[in-house]
This record gives structure tokens, sequence and C-alpha cells, in this order.
């Protein structure tokens, strides 16, 4: 698959079509939603960071290990991978592109799918084999 360059002249001409117009919809959806989402959970965050400070860890794992706690969070730690790759995906196609641009993107989702699964687990740990 051979990509055009997009000229200057393309981007002034109204007429120009270029890009995949519902992927380019999609994520500006999905970067918008998330965005409310992690607006939403701040309240959780917030109330987490103020009742943990200054407790031990016997205390945190008993917060965190709460299903109505440790549930949302879970959901929480998901919708924030995605909006971090929504995110690294605008700066990368600043800076890449072609080849460089796929492999960036794989190793971008490769990474918040680690973060992610990572986080999910051991708050899933707590909640569930606590």
């Amino acid at each position: 698959m051979r990509e055009t360059m997009i000229t200057k002249d393309m981007i002034a001409d109204p007429r120009s079509r270029y890009g995949d117009a519902k992927a380019s919809t999609r994520h500006f959806i999905t970067q918008r939603v998330t965005g409310l989402i992690n607006i939403l959970f701040l309240g959780l965050l917030l109330f987490l960071v103020v009742r943990l400070a200054g407790q031990d860890r016997g205390e945190l794992v008993a917060i965190i290990g709460n299903g109505w706690i440790g549930v949302p969070l879970m959901v929480l730690i998901a919708v924030v991978a995605v909006h971090m790759r929504n995110g690294m995906r605008d700066t990368l196609e600043d800076y890449a592109e072609g080849r460089m641009f796929r492999l960036t993107m794989a190793l971008n989702s490769f990474f918040c799918l680690i973060v992610a699964l990572a986080g999910i687990g051991a708050v899933a740990r707590l909640v569930f084999w606590n």
C-alpha cells in the first residue's frame, strides 16, 4: 500500500479528501468520552487519596479490596489506558509516518495494554482473591 503525501495545496483545497473519516470520528468521540469518564471518576480518585493518606498497607488493602471501590477502580484503569493510547496516537501522528508510525502505534498499544492489565490485575487480586 503506497501512501500519498499530503501537500499544502491538498489542505488548501476544500474538496480534498484524505484519511479515514469513520476512524477519525471514532477516535474523536472515544477521546472525548474517555475524557468525560475520567472527569467523573475524579471524585473516586480524590476520595482514595484523601482516605489513604497516612494509612498503613492493611488499611489500603481493606479499602481497595472492597468491591464498591475496587471494581470502579478497575474500570477507571481501563478507561485511562484507552485515553492514554488515543492521546499518544495524536502525538505519534505528528512525528511519525509510514512504517515508523505503524511500529510506534503497535508499541504504544502494547504498552497501554500491559499497563492496563497490570493495574487491573493488581486491583482484581485485592478485590477477588484477598
